[in-house]
């Protein structure tokens, strides 16, 4: 036996390969975003595009969305001074009135149609950061749409965080619940799982956004319980839509697994996860601050609690790349189907020859493949 083959040494192997698990590698990744992105921001800085609005304040429509800027970008002080305070009206009709805002005009025909606000952004932000407009008229970094979904941001989202705060929260609930997901779904699965409930977020936000903006243009004004009716441009980061499905997976794995509730408070797993559902659906209907987010926390949510209970789903997603992934298990095992079946007709054969000619007559090819067919 060779010293590879030896038992001890593929225990120590397996431990050293196990050593980052995916649940890690997730956590690794957005923490490393996270830092490559505040170092980029100081050499390759990037804008966000928050609203483009009239100048009273109402979402551009039409041709009219595709209006050039004019002029180079100015802050909210500034634009007040130059154009009166209702800039500042309309910045907070849009939820933009905020520090670090910026303000541009908009022109047509030689004459100001609208402004557009936006915020400097660290590069990889401005370019993974999902939004309505992004997602369904593939808008650019300057706010105009390109025609072409930009479908990579419902996965980029995933790996971006506004501050310290928000990435460490984020981070603490993966590196508590989900090694509980992992270890019952499988790495593999566990990737796929964290993902999809990071899109189904994503979508739930874009799907309520879209009805919000669409009722919003007929009743200017109005308020809908669990409608959103901020700007279609607002960006959406954020790991929790991710975490909220690997919450809800853990709580029915461990419904009874008590946990400390910022550290102090005791509370049963099932317990924690539906009260958190339970404030998010509050927040929506109530149109509170973080509306938007939220609806990620509660599309993630769904599908963590869906996908939970129906791991099959997640071999039928890996059964479908595996038609295209030549590293795949699936596609390994279809390909060893089909070698199979070739080898039993060429075995066949072989046999048929011995009877024919006896064993004498075969080749060393032949009695190659006997052998090898032998020792299994």
């Amino acid at each position: 036996m060779g010293y590879a083959d030896r038992e001890w040494n593929r225990a120590r192997r397996q431990a050293r390969q196990s050593r980052w698990s995916v649940n890690g590698w997730i956590i690794g990744l957005c923490v490393a975003v996270f830092v490559l992105d505040g170092f980029l921001a100081r050499t390759l800085p990037a804008s966000i595009t928050l609203a483009r609005t009239t100048l009273e304040g109402e979402p551009l429509r039409g041709a009219d969305a595709r209006a050039p800027v004019q002029g180079s970008p100015i802050s909210l002080e500034q634009a007040t001074q130059q154009w009166g305070p209702e800039v500042l009206r309309v910045a907070a009709r849009v939820g933009v009135a905020q520090r670090g805002v910026m303000v541009q005009p908009l022109g047509q025909d030689k004459r100001t149609i609208g402004l557009r606000f936006s915020m400097s952004s660290p590069p990889l932000k401005a370019l993974l950061f999902f939004s309505t407009a992004s997602a369904l008229l593939g808008e650019d970094g300057v706010g105009l749409p390109s025609g072409w979904p930009q479908l990579w941001r419902f996965v980029g989202f995933q790996f971006l965080h506004a501050d310290l705060t928000h990435l460490f929260f984020n981070m603490l609930g993966l590196w508590f619940f989900g090694p509980v997901v992992e270890r019952y779904l499988g790495g593999k699965r566990y990737a796929a799982f964290y993902l999809l409930c990071g899109i189904c977020g994503a979508a739930m936000y874009l799907l309520l956004n879209f009805l919000g903006t669409q009722f919003g243009a007929w009743r200017p004004g109005a308020h809908v319980p669990f409608l959103l009716l901020n700007d279609p441009t607002t960006p959406l980061i954020g790991a929790s839509a991710g975490v909220f499905g690997v919450v809800m997976a853990a709580a029915y794995l461990a419904p009874h697994a008590e946990v400390l509730v910022y550290f102090v408070l005791p509370m049963r797993l099932r317990t924690l996860a539906y009260t958190l559902v339970a404030v998010a659906m509050g927040t929506l209907f109530l149109g509170g601050g973080n509306a938007g987010g939220e609806a990620a926390h509660l599309g993630g949510a769904i599908a963590g609690f869906w996908l939970i209970r129906r791991p099959h789903l997640l071999h039928r997603l890996f059964d479908w790349m595996g038609r295209v992934d030549p590293t795949s298990r699936t596609r390994r095992m279809r390909l060893n189907r089909a070698r199979g079946g070739l080898e039993t007709v060429e075995i066949d054969r072989i046999l048929d020859k011995i009877r024919r000619e006896g064993l004498h007559a075969l080749n060393e090819a032949e009695r190659q493949v006997l052998r090898e067919a032998s020792r299994r």
